[in-house]
């Protein structure tokens, strides 16, 4: 079977918005809460994925400061986050394809840096996730929840991380203290 790639925009947009903007304001979705927001119930039962990543970030508030931390898991190897996604046509006629990353309640590692994050789903889990079959089961609300803190370790980063004009190696290299900000 030839694998196919799709080129998703962060930002789930519903089928139902009247324009592409509302995207700039869903780029997360709580667990707690997916079968009560009209946003997000019809992705919840119908359009499931998996986000793949080798880590994300997360700002530590410290004071006025905000100080950047990437998150991994210990092994180094990528993961799954849940993830919605949703096909939305312009008034144009364009189509645009969209996705959102589902966040749960923070585990011991996550808690001191910030108050969610994202749903990690074990890889035995990934098929059960995207089984159709099971449309907003318990089943599936269980993989909504935080994953093992001591699979994972989080440390900080250099400041240049704030900018996407920024993809260097800084960005994930621990100890930003010996880094800069030229942002």
């Amino acid at each position: 079977m030839e694998a196919t790639t799709y080129i998703f925009r962060w930002g789930l947009i519903p089928y139902w918005a009247k324009d592409e903007s509302i995207g700039n304001k869903l780029i997360n979705a709580r667990a707690e809460t997916l079968e009560e927001k009209p946003s997000f119930r019809k992705s919840f039962e119908q359009k499931r994925c998996l986000i793949l990543a080798d880590g994300f970030y997360e700002w530590k508030k410290e004071g006025r400061v905000k100080k950047p931390h990437r998150i991994t898991l210990h092994d180094g190897k990528p993961f799954a986050f849940a993830g919605l996604w949703n096909s939305w046509v312009s008034p144009t006629g364009q189509t645009i394809n969209s996705c959102t990353i589902i966040t749960t309640t923070p585990n011991r590692l996550m808690e001191p840096i910030h108050n969610r994050m994202p749903v990690i789903l074990p890889q035995d889990m990934e098929s059960l996730w995207l089984d159709e079959r099971l449309i907003s089961s318990n089943e599936v609300k269980g993989l909504l929840r935080p994953f093992p803190a001591e699979q994972m370790e989080a440390y900080e980063v250099s400041p240049l991380v704030n900018s996407p004009r920024k993809n260097v190696r800084e960005c994930v290299v621990p100890g930003s203290s010996m880094f800069q900000n030229t942002a």
